[in-house]
């Protein structure tokens, strides 16, 4: 779980970098796909970490009170946070033709 956070994290990190060094036009052509990537990655982390905190807590994540409250209301709700910012498989589809595009656009050969 750790590892799945901390490298989506350090993507979250890298993307920020670059949106502060690249002029406005530049890091919209460019970064759009893999800020698509990396939000389909987060919640696909987020999914996982539920699930997993679901199963170490056990019948206490079923709870709407006490210890599993928050474990409960995660696991719940979180494909409602998922939805507003498109499908998973949108937005791996338009992250994978984004990035294509803009790398054939600066030449390279794929």
């Amino acid at each position: 779980m750790a590892r799945q956070i901390e490298a989506t994290h350090a993507w979250m990190e890298s993307l920020i970098h670059q949106t502060n060094f690249m002029h406005g036009e530049e890091a919209m052509t460019r970064l759009g796909g893999p800020i698509a990537l990396l939000k389909a990655q987060a919640t696909q982390t987020f999914e996982y970490c539920a699930r997993e905190a679901a199963q170490i807590f056990g019948g206490l994540s079923y709870s709407r009170g006490g210890q599993g409250e928050k474990v409960e209301r995660l696991y719940r709700e979180v494909r409602a946070y998922a939805i507003p910012g498109g499908s998973e498989e949108i937005m791996l589809d338009l992250g994978i033709r984004q990035s294509l595009k803009v790398a054939q656009f600066y030449g390279a050969k794929l």
